[in-house]
Parts: structure tokens; C-alpha cells; sequence
């Protein structure tokens, strides 16, 4: 079947053939699975691509992205294909988890360790790691001062360039309270909601590929990745949940997507502990009754 948009004078053709060239090189590159489903939406998102560049042809384009100077365009590839949806203290549930079982499993190991550390894996615009980032200071004012951390990191250079940036149109704070918006954040002079320096104090913000090699070595108290996880085959999943609890501490929590679980090996290590809410076995990890 072979679909067409206009461009250029003509229509270009977008053929079964393209859409798994395109699907083929999505999953060696950065692990996405794009059902057959997904033909239009690829079609409908990549052809504004294609117009950008003043192309012709879909295998125009493939070579072009097989170009080595284009890792900006395998970006925009990767901007085009996956949606970012977010918003502050989205499923709160997981920041109540949070602040009521994984800081105090933190704080006593800090006495330790002299460090805390959480990780917000495909953070998007930011709204995931400011929301931990104001939980974590309403709990421990002094979190910088204690070497405590969060690392926010996502593939999309865009999106983190935006989440660095924090500010948002004040129709995006619904999800705060306000205590919260009083105490972590102020009206820019175009009347939208800046981040307060405090929260940007402990975030390190990154472009990282999870399928890629991690150049860290943890270990992390807590690991947020929602609703990324979902575009992956169940293979590459499993194997992303692995490498997750191999960065955590024993008793250390990660926290996934509403229509996400944990499957494979991962699950030797991972116990349910609340609504897509997993926690390491080892020292610490009874939750209190």
C-alpha cells in the first residue's frame, strides 16, 4: 500500500516498504517499536520532514539520515516519532510513594554514603524532575548542601533545552499546590511560571538515548521512566528494566507508566509495592505498615 503527500509540486509516495525502512531504522537507533498501526501517524509527522528538507522521496530521505553529519535530523526523527505528554505531579501517587517510603530509605542511607541520587529518565519538558525536585525540598530544605541530587535526561535536545529553560504558561501549574507554587516558583514578566533557583540548584538536565551506553555509574535511591518504556517491544523492555535495577540501591523504588509493568528477569529483584510502583529487594526494602 502506498500512501502520498503533496509536496513540491507532486505527491510523494510513502510505500509499505518505506514505512518499515523507516520502522527499522527507529528500532536500531533508538529502540522504538512502531506497530503497522502506526503507518499514517509515521506518514502525517515524517512528511513535514520531508518538506523541510526539500525532499522528494522517503528513500531520500533514509540515505539522508544514513548521512554521519546528520545526527540532528536522526534527532528531529526522534522528536517526530514520540509525543510529549507531561505535566507537574502527574500520577501523584508516585511522588507520595516518594516522599512517604523512598526519603526516609534515603536519608538513613545518606548518613552512610554522603550522597543521594534520582534519576528522571525521559523527562521530557521537565515537569517530572522539578515535581520530585520540589517534593524532595519541602521534605530536606537543605538537599544541596547534603549532596543530594536529581539527573534529568532525555533524548530529544529540543525538549531538554525547554525543561533547562522552566518556565511554563500558568495554565501548566495546575498540578502544584499552592504551597508549592509559593514556595518553588515565581510569575515571569510575561506572566508565566518560572522554576525557583533552589529546584534548579539540585537538577542536572542531559540528552541521553537509553538504548545507548549510560555514562554514569549510579547508584540511584529512586528511577522514574513513565510512559517511555511503552514504545518499546517487549524484548528491548525487559531489557531496560534490567539495566534500571542494576543502577538502584537495595530498597531503592522505580517508578513506571500507567499501562507499563515490569516483566522478565527484572522481576527476581523488582516486587510491586503500589500502583506501577517496583522497589529492589535488599537492606531497607520492607515498606512501612
Amino acid at each position: 500500500m502506498t500512501q502520498t503527500v503533496g509536496g513540491h509540486g507532486r505527491d510523494i509516495p510513502f510505500s509499505d516498504s518505506d514505512f518499515r525502512a523507516i520502522s527499522d531504522l527507529a528500532q536500531a537507533e533508538f529502540g522504538l517499536n512502531l506497530a503497522e498501526s502506526k503507518k499514517p501517524l509515521v506518514y502525517s509527522r515524517l512528511s513535514k520532514r520531508l518538506k523541510a528538507r526539500e525532499l522528494d522521496s522517503f528513500p531520500d530521505y533514509l540515505a539522508l539520515l544514513k548521512r554521519s553529519e546528520e545526527n540532528n535530523e536522526r534527532l528531529e526523527l526522534i522528536s517526530a516519532l514520540t509525543t510529549n505528554v507531561t505535566s507537574f505531579f502527574r500520577e501523584n501517587h508516585h511522588f507520595e510513594m516518594l516522599r512517604d517510603h523512598g526519603f526516609p530509605s534515603m536519608f538513613d542511607r545518606l548518613k552512610e554514603s554522603g550522597r543521594g541520587r534520582i534519576w528522571s529518565a525521559g523527562c521530557s519538558s521537565g515537569q517530572e524532575p522539578y515535581s520530585i525536585a520540589m517534593t524532595l525540598l519541602n521534605k530536606m530544605p537543605d538537599a544541596a548542601r547534603r549532596n543530594v541530587k536529581i539527573l534529568a535526561t532525555d533524548i530529544d535536545p529540543k525538549i531538554i533545552a525547554r525543561a533547562r529553560q522552566g518556565i511554563y504558561p500558568k495554565e501548566e501549574a495546575t498540578g502544584i499546590s499552592e504551597l508549592f507554587q509559593k514556595n518553588f516558583t515565581h510569575k515571569t514578566e510575561h506572566n508565566e511560571l518560572g522554576m525557583s533557583d533552589n529546584l534548579r540548584e539540585i537538577i542536572t538536565f542531559a540528552e541521553l538515548n537509553l538504548m545507548s551506553d549510560w555514562p554514569f555509574n549510579g547508584p540511584f535511591d529512586a528511577i522514574f521512566c513513565r510512559n517511555v518504556a511503552i514504545y518499546f517491544n517487549q524484548e528491548t523492555q525487559q531489557r531496560l528494566w534490567s539495566r534500571f535495577c542494576e543502577m538502584l540501591v537495595p530498597g531503592g523504588f522505580l517508578f513506571i507508566g500507567h499501562s507499563e509493568r515490569v516483566t522478565g528477569a527484572a522481576t527476581r529483584e523488582l516486587t510491586g509495592v503500589g500502583i506501577t510502583s517496583y522497589r529492589k529487594t535488599g537492606s531497607g526494602s520492607r515498606l512501612a505498615s
